[in-house]
């Protein structure tokens, strides 16, 4: 089984190619794959590309515990890169099917940054008027937390604190992650401003647990920060494995950019699936 290895600030990826497979992927399959100690290692799979009607290409994303991502803004810049690398894309914008809607990418300076659509970033309660994040409250193992969800095609709930470390998503992610009010579970961002321009995030994703980045993460904790008025609408957000710039226009179309790193090509054992 052939894979390529990719980071984008820390948070890595393993592409795998359909048609160098027989059959999809198994869940057991993936988590295989994705443990770092029996398998490659990563924050989870991009699985394509593959045909679509209305893209250039489709892309399927699976988290680390097998479930399937709506999106991912790392994933999805991640997977611009190989499909650059590949020579399937030049620096003209190209589009991507992904199951959280469809996204557009650009790629510069020879592949190292890429700029990826995020779409239309929603808040809970989105009207026909101008967007605006609500606050409302969540109890995690005693501690009360006033969160604002957003959705950039998967759903996030953002907490803003006034001091930051790993700590509180270390502790509080997976309780918040798997509450009973977010019915197919959230992704979670402690947040901190840091100026009109910059915010500090630590991530629990999804299915995955703690990050050192998230691409969808920063595009929903620096759109819940712009639309409350504490930062304006273009955002550097820093995050334990470096920084990515989300650009959001007065409509809440979100625009992340920023490097990406190719590690390896590989091919995985078979006899290592049965190894877990």
């Amino acid at each position: 089984m052939k894979f390529s290895k990719y980071h984008a600030l820390g948070n890595d990826y393993i592409v795998i190619d359909p048609k160098n497979l027989e059959c999809e992927l198994s869940k057991h399959d993936i988590k295989t794959i994705c443990n770092r100690n029996y398998g490659v290692g990563s924050d989870g799979i991009l699985y394509g590309p593959d045909k679509s009607d209305d893209c250039d290409f489709s892309l399927r994303i699976f988290n680390p515990d097998a479930s399937e991502a709506e999106k991912s803004g790392n994933g999805l810049r991640i997977f611009s890169r190989y499909l650059w690398d590949l020579s399937l894309v030049t620096q003209d914008e190209f589009s991507i099917q992904t199951k959280g809607g469809v996204v557009h990418s650009t790629v510069a300076e020879n592949g190292m940054s890429v700029s990826v659509g995020m779409g239309k970033v929603r808040f809970t309660h989105d009207t026909s008027g101008e967007p605006k994040a609500t606050a409302e409250i969540i109890n995690a193992s005693g501690q009360n937390f006033t969160y604002y969800l957003a959705n950039v095609g998967n759903p996030h709930c953002v907490i803003i604190v006034e001091g930051l470390n790993d700590s509180p998503a270390k502790k509080y992610g997976s309780i918040i992650e798997n509450d009973v009010r977010f019915l197919n579970r959230t992704n979670v961002q402690f947040v901190k401003r840091l100026s009109r321009s910059s915010i500090q995030i630590e991530i629990w994703e999804r299915g995955a647990g703690y990050t050192l980045a998230s691409g969808s993460s920063s595009t929903a904790a620096a759109s819940v920060m712009y639309s409350l008025g504490l930062c304006g609408s273009n955002i550097d957000v820093h995050m334990p494995g470096g920084v990515i710039n989300i650009d959001i226009d007065k409509h809440f179309f979100a625009t992340m950019t920023g490097a990406v790193c190719k590690i390896c090509d590989g091919d995985f054992a078979s006899e290592a699936l049965s190894s877990l």
